[in-house]
């Protein structure tokens, strides 16, 4: 396996990642700022030159920078007095009126300020009802007001002002209060890249938490579904440590494992000459009683050492997992006992009921169940999985009479249940689940004590567990295991 590149550590990730958000926060935030200063000052020099744009004309002064007034001609006076804005030389098009009278509120203003104003635009009507609240005083106050409000909109529009004494001007300020003068708006770039930087992230730490996640989730099946020698990561450098250290672990453990089977398997060949040559001197006994002891003694150590092998196997997980019909294992298996005469029997399995939901023409809702004649399928270990259910068997057939093996399907895992007749209390059961235990009726059944420990190991790599409890008929094994 080539060493994994070196990568960042969780704390300068961090550090980094702090760094930048809190940069593009702060750019955000100036460019949000900056956009707000410049906007007010736009506006408070729109008002101020809707100021001066009526001191010039009451008092015939020269207009503000950017703002041309010039008197109507003779002959569109008339087309002014009748209202005809939108045929006046110069008009936006298509036009949009808003007719504006500026009125002193306060007591004692001369009548004299009184103006009336036409805006012409060229895409909207102005909300002007909302200046009568707006608390201004005085009629110039007012026309800042109105110019004002103008560049609050991105049009471009056109004045056409008539004082008391029924000149006409036109008044174009668009270089000050139009769209074209208005400030750039970076309020909008600066809450997108806010935004951005926010989604980076969160994305950032999705994917290296997704790492550990990841890792977990096949270190978690690894049993079960059979996982590689080793493992990879990418990632931090705290992933990669916890990898290689996993990585570490695994090898010890399949060392050690693998010595331990190495040992046994030496014992176990080793005592066998001497095994054999004990056979044929036992057959020289005359004594029949006698030398019935011995071949059972024989028998029996011998029969240790082969369990014992048949647990480190397990343990070992050598066996490849792959798709299986569960019921169709159990079918063979009660088959195969049956043809050796033994007490086995398969249950049936019960229906699933489906419920569904209630339609237009009927009140109740509808059910219905599943063919009996369907297939339990599981990504398991056959051979692992037919020795955990034989020893279950075993256990039944040998200290409750007969067994009845009965299968539960559900969603996300799958029960073999193998009951008997016998009486047995679930919680002392269980407690022989630990290697070499054994029940207060051993001397009269034969065994080893390594039995429900292999079925309980089995259960574990197929990501489940072995349980026992009181059945209709008597002690009822659970063996769980998990189908996705």
């Amino acid at each position: 396996m080539t060493p994994p590149r070196p990568g960042l550590r969780l704390r300068s990730i961090g550090m980094i990642w702090v760094a930048l958000a809190f940069g593009l926060g702060l750019g955000a935030a100036l460019l949000w700022l900056g956009s707000a200063n410049a906007w007010r000052a736009y506006l408070a020099r729109a008002e101020i030159g809707g100021i001066a744009t009526w001191e010039s004309l009451r008092h015939g002064t020269t207009p503000p920078a950017g703002v041309i007034i010039s008197p109507l001609p003779p002959e569109l006076v008339a087309l002014a007095e009748t209202g005809a804005f939108a045929r006046l030389p110069g008009a936006p098009q298509p036009a949009y009126v808003t007719q504006v009278s500026i009125r002193p509120d306060l007591p004692g203003t001369p009548a004299g300020e009184a103006l009336s104003l036409a805006i012409v635009s060229d895409s909207l009507r102005y909300p002007v009802a909302a200046l009568d609240a707006a608390g201004a005083h005085g009629a110039a106050e007012k026309f800042g007001r109105v110019t004002r409000l103008l560049a609050s909109f991105c049009s471009e529009p056109v004045l056409f002002s008539r004082t008391p004494d029924g000149l006409w001007t036109r008044i174009d300020g668009r270089a000050v209060w139009g769209c074209g003068a208005a400030p750039g708006d970076y309020r909008l770039v600066g809450a997108l890249g806010a935004v951005l930087a926010l989604a980076g992230l969160l994305s950032h730490v999705a994917r290296v938490t997704g790492g550990f996640e990841i890792f977990a989730r096949s270190l978690m099946g690894r049993r079960r579904l059979g996982g590689p020698d080793s493992y990879e990561a990418e990632g931090p450098e705290e992933l990669r440590e916890i990898v290689a250290a996993v990585n570490a672990h695994l090898e010890s453990e399949r060392a050690a494992l693998s010595q331990r089977l190495t040992v046994l398997s030496g014992v176990s060949h080793d005592l066998g000459t001497p095994a054999t040559r004990l056979r044929l001197r036992t057959a020289l006994i005359e004594d029949d009683a006698l030398r019935a002891r011995f071949e059972t003694d024989i028998d029996r150590m011998t029969g240790m050492i082969e369990s014992v092998l048949t647990y480190t196997r397990s343990e070992l997980s050598v066996e490849v997992p792959r798709a299986l019909s569960l019921s169709a294992l159990l079918d063979a298996l009660v088959a195969d006992y049956q043809d050796m005469g033994r007490p086995v029997d398969l249950l049936p399995a019960e229906p699933i009921v489906v419920r569904g939901g209630r339609s237009l023409f009927m009140s109740r809702a509808g059910e219905g169940s599943l063919p009996e004649a369907r297939r339990v399928l599981v990504v398991a270990r056959p051979v692992s999985l037919q020795r955990a259910v034989s020893n279950l068997v075993d256990n039944a057939l040998k200290y409750g009479r007969r067994a009845h093996v009965g299968l539960e399907a559900h969603a996300d895992s799958a029960i073999i249940t193998v009951e008997d007749e016998g009486p047995g209390d679930p919680a002392e059961i269980e407690a022989l689940i630990a290697p070499f235990r054994r029940g207060p009726n051993a001397a009269t059944a034969e065994g080893f004590g390594l039995g429900l420990t292999i079925v309980a190991a089995v259960a574990e790599q197929h990501g489940g567990r072995l349980a026992f409890d009181r059945g209709a008929r008597g002690l009822c094994a659970r063996l769980e295991i998990a189908r996705s």
